[in-house]
């Protein structure tokens, strides 16, 4: 019980020191130490004052990869570097949480055409009304 109730704190503990730019990432399980150093390094170098907190489940490859940054960073430059960064070790930018409409630009940024088609045509076969999770991610391969 306390090991969860540090786990549910993290969120209300980053809140506390400013200002958390949150990446739900997963890269194969052999390269999550790689990632792990590479992409501080990058971090670091992109942001000094920056403070990782990477946590999760790691015995998926699924990391939240948290950064708490001054107030005035770019949190966009900061997305296309981890993400970037996880697509080049053969990760995926979306992990236990999915895309969201937070993510939906950097999904049509990070992926082929045709993934990003046949994403498009199996929500379609299994959702043909655009009934579930209606004005989402809208699957157009030429971005939203």
């Amino acid at each position: 019980m306390k090991l969860w109730s540090l786990r549910e704190s993290i969120t209300e503990a980053e809140s506390k020191e400013g200002r958390s730019v949150k990446h739900d990432v997963s890269v194969p399980i052999p390269l999550i130490p790689k990632f792990l150093s590479m992409a501080e390094e990058a971090v670091v170098e992109a942001i000094p004052d920056a403070r990782i907190n990477a946590f999760g489940h790691l015995g998926d490859g699924n990391i939240h990869y948290n950064v708490i940054v001054p107030i005035n960073a770019d949190a966009d430059a900061l997305n296309r570097l981890v993400h970037d960064l996880v697509v080049s070790l053969g990760g995926s930018i979306s992990a236990e949480h999915g895309i969201g409409q937070y993510r939906v630009n950097e999904l049509m940024r990070t992926k082929a055409d045709a993934e990003l088609e046949l994403a498009r045509r199996i929500k379609h076969a299994l959702d043909p009304h655009d009934l579930l999770n209606p004005g989402k991610v809208q699957f157009d391969c030429k971005g939203q």
